[in-house]
């Protein structure tokens, strides 16, 4: 059975955003998602309307893959480098408001849950929900690319 590491997380987190926006009622991007930049590094807001359910279902396959993860090891992973003019660019981590609200919101829905003084884990039902997603891809693909059954 194919799992989130056997799928290219692009096309995993495009699917699973799509399923997280359709189906799951507790993930709803708050009134001032469109305005907010997503680190102090950007000097705008995105410019995908849909980028809250995107950064969902990517914080979701981050704490799959790394968990147990905590908010300030999801702020370096959404990080990014600052531009300061003709000085040397240096890292800035990303805001930790949208990543507690997602967190927050994935946790209303069952998706992941807390460990104590350790970080964020996937629920049995985030699990499911991912490795679900992640066979539906690797059919899709298969069909595309007969080749990929072998694996």
């Amino acid at each position: 059975m194919p799992t989130p590491y056997d799928i290219p997380a692009p096309v995993l987190i495009k699917k699973l955003a799509k399923t997280l926006k359709e189906s799951i009622d507790e993930i709803v991007p708050p009134k001032w998602a469109p305005l907010v930049k997503t680190g102090t590094y950007t000097q705008r807001p995105p410019e995908d309307p849909e980028w809250w359910f995107t950064r969902c279902a990517s914080i979701l396959r981050k704490i799959y893959m790394k968990g147990p993860v905590g908010i300030e090891r999801l702020r370096r992973e959404y990080g990014g480098r600052i531009d300061r003019g003709v000085k040397r660019e240096h890292a800035r981590r990303g805001a930790s408001a949208n990543i507690r609200k997602i967190l927050q919101q994935l946790e209303a829905a069952g998706l992941v849950e807390t460990q104590k003084n350790r970080g964020r884990i996937v629920s049995k039902e985030g699990r499911r929900l991912l490795d679900k997603e992640s066979t539906e891809i690797k059919k899709e693909l298969e069909k595309a690319v007969p080749e990929l059954k072998k694996y």
